[in-house]
Parts: C-alpha cells; structure tokens; sequence
C-alpha cells in the first residue's frame, strides 16, 4: 500500500512539475519563432535523441553478444 501511495504522489509532483512551466509561459509563446531560436532549439533536441537512441542501439548490441557469450559458454560446460 506504501508503494503506491508513493507512486501517486511523484504522478502529481510530475504533472505538476510539467504543466507549471507551460502556465507561466503563455505570455511568451511566440518569443522564440520571432527571434529565431526555435530552429536551435530543435536542432538541441534532434541531437539529443539521436543521441539516446544511438546509446540504446549500441547497448542492444552489447547485450545480445554477451548473451550469445554465455549460451556458448553453457554448452561448452554440458558437452
């Protein structure tokens, strides 16, 4: 019961956490189109993904050439 009495209260810090920003930031929607930062902007944020997914995809490749390691090492010990 404590587990999730936790997990509800970081959900409402969360949603709190995300929706407080974009409240106090309605006076200034257009503030970066106008001065053309938004293409930097996305350009930050395109890096970053590409960032993440190319970590994911190398650790998926670590992880299922250590997994082939220990099936042939599996079957070494039962041969």
């Amino acid at each position: 019961m404590k587990f999730f009495k936790t997990r509800i209260f970081l959900t409402i810090i969360l949603f709190l956490a995300i929706s407080l920003p974009a409240s106090m930031a309605q006076g200034n929607r257009d503030f970066m189109r106008e001065t053309g930062k938004i293409n930097v902007v996305v350009g930050v944020i395109l890096l970053i993904f590409l960032g993440i997914i190319g970590y994911l995809v190398r650790l998926e490749r670590k992880l299922t050439k250590l997994e082939h390691q220990i099936k042939d090492d599996k079957n070494e010990w039962t041969n």
